[in-house]
């Protein structure tokens, strides 16, 4: 297999497929910026177009452009700090919410793609049982998603990618709304890896996903029954069916700490990893006070 560099496809050929569809003129625009963005990733891909992972830019390039049209007009995302964000390797820890769709990664995804320079594809960690669901299996991995193994995670670090994780998991994802904001318990596994390959940890606050569907309840028992991990009722699922998937147009707020840099054996007890893991945990703490003290409303 011989690497090259992302490549965005020729001017010609996309004006050529564009003017085959009914895009607007402003989509056509931000489709430009796109591919000019794509063409700049450090992500080397295989002759095949992929990486080892399925990360596919040419399969990416209407996906990104939606993803845009919801940081830019649905959550009207405010991001701060991306320049905290170091070249190489990082880990890219935050707070989770969201109840029926992870937007919160998604929005922490297309932050470092839209505003960052160099821009970055952040690779998300996903549950276990995420693959299995037909069609959203393929879009993640397209997308640069992969199963959120520790071997996965080392081997992207090894490449140099930058990789999400919110290790509250489903105790975060899936919570009521008397209990938002507040941080669940913490897995250990990323500040082992920290420990492990050296690689910073960049604490990451999110304000607007926990207002994104409002969580009433959490029945267990039927997410048992149909393979999944949790079973949310918000406000509007599954009221609405497939309709109640779709968030609320709430503000979004993500703000990226200073790079956090640890020392010490990535085999120690649970103990002392989860003294390291606490302090990164109260920065994210202190950022979503900042950002709950600084918006106006849930969607201003």
């Amino acid at each position: 297999m011989t690497p090259r560099p992302v490549r965005a496809a020729g001017r010609d050929r996309r004006q050529r497929e564009s003017s085959a569809w009914p895009i607007p003129e402003r989509f056509r625009t931000e489709l430009d910026e796109i591919e000019e963005r794509l063409a700049k990733l450090p992500t080397r891909l295989n002759e095949y177009g992929f990486d080892p992972f399925g990360f596919d830019p040419e399969s990416s390039r209407m996906l990104l452009l939606a993803i845009a049209w919801i940081y830019r007009s649905w959550f009207r995302v405010t991001a701060r700090g991306i320049g905290n964000v170091p070249p190489g390797r990082v880990l890219l820890i935050g707070n989770h919410a969201g109840n029926t769709f992870a937007w919160d990664g998604a929005m922490l995804a297309a932050a470092l793609f839209l505003e960052g320079n160099p821009p970055r594809i952040v690779r998300g960690m996903a549950e276990y049982f995420l693959p299995t669901i037909p069609f959203f299996n393929v879009y993640m991995q397209r997308f640069g998603s992969v199963v959120g193994t520790p071997e996965n995670c080392s081997q992207l670090l090894d490449q140099g990618e930058a990789i999400m994780a919110f290790p509250e998991g489903q105790r975060g994802f899936v919570k009521t709304y008397s209990h938002r904001y507040e941080l669940q318990e913490f897995g250990l596994g990323f500040m082992r890896l920290a420990l492990e390959t050296g690689t910073p940890i960049v604490p990451v606050g999110i304000v607007g996903s926990e207002e994104q569907s409002p969580g009433l309840a959490n029945l267990r028992s039927i997410g048992k029954l149909i393979g999944a991990p949790a079973f949310p009722i918000t406000l509007t699922f599954p009221w609405l069916g497939p309709a109640g998937f779709v968030p609320l147009p709430v503000k979004y707020q993500i703000e990226f700490g200073e790079p956090l840099k640890f020392e010490g054996d990535p085999t120690e007890d649970d103990s002392a990893i989860g003294e390291k893991v606490e302090v990164v945990k109260d920065v994210i703490r202190s950022m979503l006070a900042a950002g709950l003290e600084r918006r106006k409303g849930w969607f201003y």
